[in-house]
């Protein structure tokens, strides 16, 4: 049986709220690969109703999902392209292997790729095998 229009499957809504997604939000995923968890881009999608935007967009976005491994190359690069997507007040959720994970980024490695892109890490939150860190310009006041 299929589900109902608006429905929202279990862990779907956890996800979104740990995360601050709503519905109403445009969230646009970058660097997505077989590795990553479908299951938390498809829990988002379902709360905001919608497909997530792919690396191509030229829309500004409210969040932007960066999945980032150590071999992806120079994280400030990724964080500076991130952020010409991000409309007002938004903000960039990296997602990176957890701790001891195959590809997981060296202790202090988010912290400072984001003072050099212009950002502030706000949150941080585990999802599943991977850890998230809410990632901010500097000077918004909207902590999520």
């Amino acid at each position: 049986m299929a589900d109902a229009p608006g429905a929202v499957k279990q862990g779907a809504q956890d996800y979104a709220q740990l995360l601050g997604i709503q519905s109403g939000h445009s969230v646009q995923e970058v660097g997505w690969d077989n590795d990553c968890d479908s299951l938390i881009s498809e829990s988002i999608e379902d709360v905001i109703g919608e497909e997530l935007l792919d690396e191509e967009t030229d829309e500004l976005c409210d969040v932007v999902l960066l999945w980032w491994r150590e071999s992806d190359g120079d994280l400030v690069d990724g964080l500076v392209d991130c952020i010409r997507s991000l409309a007002d007040n938004g903000r960039i959720w990296l997602l990176s292997p957890g701790a001891g994970k195959p590809e997981a980024l060296a202790s202090g490695v988010i912290s400072e790729s984001a003072q050099l892109a212009g950002l502030v890490q706000t949150k941080a939150e585990r999802l599943g095998e991977w850890q998230g860190s809410c990632l901010v310009q500097r000077g918004t006041k909207k902590i999520v």
